[in-house]
């Protein structure tokens, strides 16, 4: 049986990709999460960097230079939208293969819960991660 450990170390190195061409970096409130986080507008991340992510946060106003990059599909692809209003999300999200859409102000327990499984980060504030309630079906 191969030993595990190495890759879990290595995934708990490799910090979350954030993936925004807009200054604040920040598109849906991730700051206060003690995850390793690394911002790239999409022209600099690498092909290598996004491939290793063990999460990809692609903020929805970059998703043009995005696409413009013909990236693979990959599990842990999620799509930020500042915009709630917009109908068109969906589409788009299932051509880049996302796992999920998140809208700016929505409950993000689900984002800080998925971003510690991925990195095995074991700090988190428990009491503010478990309240609220779960994101709708589908997103």
């Amino acid at each position: 049986m191969p030993n595990s450990a190495p890759a879990s170390q290595e995934r708990a190195r490799t910090p979350v990709l954030v993936i925004s061409d807009h200054p604040d970096d920040d598109p849906i409130g991730l700051r206060p999460c003690p995850v390793p986080l690394r911002h790239l507008p999409s022209p600099l991340f690498s092909a290598e960097e996004y491939r290793l992510a063990p999460l990809v946060i692609l903020d929805d106003r970059s998703y043009t230079a995005f696409t413009l990059r013909h990236m693979p599909h990959r599990p842990g692809l999620i799509l930020t939208l500042a915009d709630a209003g917009d109908d068109t999300v969906h589409p788009r999200a299932a051509a880049i293969g996302a796992e999920a859409v998140l809208h700016a102000g929505q409950d993000l327990s689900w984002l800080h819960l998925r971003l510690h499984e991925a990195t095995d980060c074991h700090y988190a504030h428990w009491e503010e991660l478990l309240t609220g309630p779960p994101p709708p079906p589908g997103t």
